[in-house]
């Protein structure tokens, strides 16, 4: 899969810098369904095409360890899992308008697509490239400050730890409220607890991390009302606590990437195993009281 990847990147690199030419803005239409709502049109404007000041890049050779990453490693592994159980508690209509707000390399895209028609939207190109690889989706390069999407165009909105690099997080989720349909839905996930900032966040480019009560006071001023929440990644919080101590103690730290290293198989099995309880926890309609990420619902 490495190997794979890394081929991937390479040539996104050499297509992104063969097609940056100045042209006309092209139109993009997300895929249609029978008997419903014509898809979100998508026109890439100059406007939509501004990346926004406030929607920081992450820097690069970490972008591409976490593209490495992210099909193996427990933590990525673990989140699907509990992704999967609550958006299947949604209960969606069949096929689906799905959006992928902050896509990435398009790897959640992937189980995004057993529900529905989705649609990506990512700010690196190289990113935008791999996630077109994927092939799971339609992929547009653009912040999620400034969409090119209409008004109502999803059934559901998805934004996996992303609104926590934007500086303007409460534009972000108007933003992102623009485009829910009505009764649909939209789901963030963002990193838990300001007083566990570390080295991550600062490699990361996050601005900040959030509690249940400040992400729901944000969420409210963008004009959606939280109808679920719960935090999870639990049982590895205590651990995470005393690497915090360390990484306070050790400043060096904060340019370590020792997040994204894949332990040897049984090692991330086991790691993996708590996520995997507190998705079938979730699942189940239950919650986590505490944990280092947080996830919301909102309508």
């Amino acid at each position: 899969m490495t190997c794979s990847v890394n081929f991937s990147l390479v040539r996104c690199a050499l297509s992104h810098r063969e097609q940056a030419r100045p042209g006309r803005p092209r139109v993009i239409r997300s895929p249609r369904r029978t008997g419903r709502r014509r898809g979100a049109q998508v026109e890439l404007t100059a406007r939509s095409r501004t990346l926004g000041k406030d929607a920081s890049r992450m820097d690069r050779g970490y972008e591409l360890q976490t593209h490495r990453a992210e099909d193996r490693h427990w933590w990525y592994r673990g989140r699907r899992r509990v992704l999967e159980r609550v958006i299947a508690d949604l209960r969606l209509p069949a096929g689906a308008r799905i959006l992928d707000a902050g896509c990435g390399s398009g790897r959640n895209m992937v189980e995004l697509a057993r529900h529905g028609s989705v649609t990506g939207v990512e700010l690196s190109d190289t990113s935008v490239c791999l996630a077109r690889e994927r092939a799971a989706g339609e992929v547009v390069e653009g912040s999620v400050l400034h969409m090119p999407f209409e008004r109502d165009s999803f059934d559901l909105v998805v934004s996996l730890d992303v609104i926590e690099h934007i500086d303007d997080d409460l534009g972000a989720l108007r933003e992102l409220r623009r485009v829910v349909a009505p009764g649909g839905s939209l789901l963030v996930t963002v990193p838990a607890y300001q007083w566990l900032w570390s080295g991550h966040d600062e490699i990361n480019h996050h601005r900040r991390r959030y509690t249940r009560r400040s992400l729901q006071r944000v969420v409210e001023q963008a004009g959606s009302e939280q109808v679920r929440t719960t935090y999870f990644n639990s049982l590895l919080l205590p651990a995470a606590i005393l690497l915090r101590v360390l990484d306070r103690l050790n400043p060096k730290t904060t340019e370590s990437s020792l997040d994204l290293w894949v332990p040897p198989e049984a090692m991330n099995w086991l790691l993996e195993r708590p996520l995997a309880l507190e998705a079938a926890l979730i699942g189940h309609g239950g919650r986590s009281p505490v944990g280092l990420s947080l996830l919301s619902v909102f309508r």
